[in-house]
């Protein structure tokens, strides 16, 4: 079953084709919010499904300490640089192999719903932040569900295969329970809708004086 699943996935968000419209808004506004949380000078920070070109992470390389970029396939100039760490796999796959304590700030913007074990990809989250560290998720709700169906197979203006891949949606009542199984304290977290109530964010921080 998972290895079907790993297989309906072959490439990397943007390997294949150019960003629509829908897209790069889409991008834009889960970047604002990003924005708005996250402070990344000097941070060691990592994109999971950072998509190939990795188009937000790019934009913090300037400032940031260091950058961990994970998807199944990254542009070779991401591999190159000299502040990024690169690693192509699957997710939750290849995240026992990063070491425990070591990020400041973790990303993952509409990944979640397109893996198999969501849980096991949260509690390693967890496990790599730093004391002090925040991670910052997006996900797509149910309401936004007929609506990104309707945009991908109906109207042709987002890519049809990334609905065929989501295995969930999410509401604030489905992700906060997730987050708080991985380890976040519910004091810590704030889970609520945005982008118009189609997605859910959450922000969870790891407090100062915890170690992972």
């Amino acid at each position: 079953m998972a290895a079907a699943i790993r297989q309906a996935r072959a490439s990397a968000y943007g390997q294949s084709r150019a960003p629509t419209i829908v897209d790069r808004f889409g991008v834009w506004l889960g970047g604002r919010a990003v924005r708005r949380n996250v402070r990344f000078e000097n941070a060691r920070f990592a994109d999971f499904g950072c998509g190939f070109r990795a188009t937000f992470a790019r934009t913090q390389f300037g400032v940031a300490s260091s950058a961990l970029l994970v998807d199944l396939a990254l542009a070779e100039d991401l591999k190159r640089h000299p502040k990024v760490t690169a690693i192509e796999g699957s997710l939750p796959d290849v995240l026992p192999g990063v070491e425990r304590g070591s990020l400041d700030v973790v990303i993952c913007l509409s990944v979640l719903e397109h893996l198999a074990k969501p849980q096991d990809a949260l509690d390693h989250f967890r496990r790599i932040l730093a004391p002090g560290g925040i991670a910052v998720l997006n996900v797509p709700s149910w309401l936004g569900k007929p609506f990104l169906e309707l945009a991908a197979f109906r109207l042709g203006v987002s890519p049809a295969e990334e609905m065929d891949d989501h295995k969930a949606y999410y509401d604030p009542r489905d992700l906060w329970p997730m987050l708080v199984r991985a380890g976040f304290k519910p004091s810590m977290i704030r889970c609520h809708r945005h982008k118009f109530g189609l997605n859910t964010s959450a922000v969870c921080r790891v407090p100062e004086e915890n170690r992972p």
